[in-house]
């Protein structure tokens, strides 16, 4: 697909998510790469309006090479970018419920959206909730990159989740799994409910792969 094409689908993708209320305002931002670096929506820009020729371009080594200022998160996406093998697209919303479930205190960091689903363990897999910092502190890039690739998904406390994914329309598939997923246990955590077994989550694993 060529950059231009590439550009396109970033609008498209993103307009998508900010008109289902994925994202509002200003708040969320994406990665693609190209294959001479890194696509990325630029600071406080909503999703629902972007300029296909204004979206920030970063070069192999983050420079910024093109475009308007980069997002102030760009630090976690070249973090997974950098350490997922495959990782074609990042993308970082504030979506309600995963946001609502980040500033929980009684998650379990390192599984923080439990299996209820058999689409979650197959889209998106483990979820990792990281540590609070501001947003842009360079620190996240840093949590991210000390997971070493092993999870496509994070949870940034009091913040929002971060999905990884092998092109744009797989991660953006994935980002909206997390949030429904996550919608779901919002409305069941109170209730007795019934998680995925290690055994049927196995199958799953064995029959469709890791994410």
């Amino acid at each position: 697909m060529t950059e231009a094409k590439i550009r396109e689908e970033l609008v498209q993708f993103s307009k998508s998510l900010f008109e289902r209320g994925y994202s509002v305002g200003s708040a969320g931002n994406i990665s693609v790469a190209v294959d001479d670096g890194i696509l990325i929506t630029p600071t406080n820009s909503s999703l629902g309006f972007l300029d296909p020729a204004r979206i920030s371009k970063l070069d192999r080594n983050g420079v910024h090479i093109s475009g308007d200022k980069p997002s102030k998160e760009v630090f976690l996406h070249r973090a997974f970018h950098e350490t997922r093998a495959g990782t074609g697209a990042v993308v970082h919303l504030h979506s309600t419920y995963a946001t609502a479930l980040s500033c929980l205190s009684d998650v379990d960091p390192d599984n923080c959206i439990e299996p209820i689903t058999p689409y979650v363990v197959m889209r998106v897999g483990q979820v990792k909730l990281l540590p609070y910092v501001r947003p842009g502190d360079p620190a996240m890039g840093d949590m991210i990159r000390a997971l070493k690739g092993e999870v496509t998904a994070v949870l940034l406390a009091n913040h929002g989740p971060v999905v990884a994914g092998p092109d744009l329309r797989g991660a953006v598939f994935a980002a909206e799994e997390l949030e429904e997923t996550a919608k779901l246990i919002m409305m069941v955590r109170q209730l007795p409910h019934n998680r995925l077994s290690a055994a049927q989550i196995e199958e799953l694993l064995v029959t469709f792969g890791k994410s």
